[in-house]
């Protein structure tokens, strides 16, 4: 079988990566299309660098309109080209699906979309628009399902793969015992992220500390935004201790030590939750992003664990509410007090498929079954 696989971000590349190893366990398959170091140890030499496509926010997508305008038609054009038995694309659906369009617009090729689009967030028409071009979802989360099926998709829930991710070794977490609490700083991936939100943590970090003079600070990065990360903490009140991306064990036991942790929205959310450690979730984007985004969100809350949870308890404070102050006062309240954030995570990584079949082998195994029924029909 051959599948061309496109991804777009970080996560992409982790989720196509499982997806890979799952297809390779369960069939003769060979590999092509785009990713990032985790899909290309699976076998996938990449058509270009993935990076190119990781991109957040629509003012920050407008510089850059026309050169991904471009790769869109290229990659339609190699799938048109290469005539796989399935095009899988693994989130950033605004590139992937795209790609998907016109794909099948010049071919009856089957292609499967690996991660729902958030119509429960914003944008809730994205569900009929993309079943003219989908005509299988991947789902990440079990509420998903009956929206993409009731837009005419066939949808999979597959589980998320952060209930397979390696938890701190005991050894691990002991190298982060010391006085006092431990604080995780986790302010984002991209350098957009690191530019809006890094002096807002730098700020509820000092009143933090202010208020707890025995906490402690560490902040785990990533290589592609460390030297703005250690530029920014360079001019903090606080000290901090900043890991680099290939100290992996010690932010595994950073992540399950943590007594706190001030997280950007995104999936880290769920992360911490697997860790069961307690949040505090903060997040800004650029002015215009913000104000259209306000205006279609449909949810009260935009962290994962809460929805997942059907609760409430993990504070968060997005866009103008984005202020050091009330983030400080968040996280000294939850040091107080975790209790109730512990019970929400759990119900969320029961939720999310945690003691079943891995979600690379189930999201494998799905993209199998549609192919199969697809051909009988």
């Amino acid at each position: 079988m051959r599948v061309f696989v496109i991804a777009g971000e970080a996560s992409g590349d982790k989720l196509g990566a499982a997806l890979m190893a799952g297809l390779t366990g369960l069939t003769d398959v060979t590999f092509d299309g785009v990713g990032g170091p985790m899909m290309a140890e699976q076998g996938l030499v990449s058509r270009f660098p993935m990076d190119e496509l990781s991109v957040m926010g629509l003012a920050e997508i407008l510089p850059k309109y026309r050169a991904l305008k471009a790769r869109v038609h290229q990659m339609a054009q190699a799938v048109l080209d290469s005539k796989p038995d399935v095009l899988i694309t693994i989130d950033s659906p605004d590139f992937c699906l795209r790609v998907a369009k016109l794909v099948k617009a010049g071919s009856d090729i089957r292609c499967v979309h690996y991660v729902a689009p958030t119509v429960w967030a914003w944008r809730p028409k994205r569900a009929a628009k993309m079943a003219r071009h989908i005509d299988q979802v991947l789902a990440l989360f079990p509420f998903e399902p009956p929206l993409m099926q009731a837009a005419g998709m066939r949808c999979d829930f597959v589980g998320h793969p952060v209930v397979t991710d390696p938890i701190a070794s005991t050894g691990e977490v002991a190298a982060w015992e010391g006085d006092g609490p431990l604080v995780m700083l986790l302010p984002g991936s991209r350098r957009g992220e690191i530019a809006r939100l890094l002096p807002r943590f730098g700020q509820a970090a000092a009143l933090i500390a202010r208020a707890r003079p025995d906490v402690r600070f560490a902040l785990p990065t990533t290589a592609n935004v460390y030297d703005g990360v250690v530029a920014g903490v360079a001019e903090w009140d606080v000290p901090v201790q900043i890991l680099t991306a290939d100290q992996r064990a010690e932010k595994r036991g950073l992540f399950a030590s943590a007594d706190v942790a001030l997280a950007a929205s995104g999936t880290v959310s769920l992360e911490l939750a697997a860790n069961d450690t307690p949040m505090v979730i903060a997040y800004d984007m650029a002015w215009l992003s913000r104000i259209i985004i306000g205006w279609m969100l449909l949810v009260d809350t935009v962290t994962l664990v809460n929805l997942v949870s059907d609760s409430r308890v993990i504070p968060e404070f997005v866009g103008k509410d984005c202020v050091a102050a009330q983030i400080a006062a968040a996280v000294l309240r939850v040091l107080d007090d975790p209790t109730a954030q512990h019970t929400a995570m759990a119900v969320t990584m029961d939720r999310l498929g945690r003691g079943g079949d891995a979600p690379g082998v189930r999201a494998a195994r799905a993209v199998l079954d549609g192919i199969t029924d697809a051909r009988r029909g």
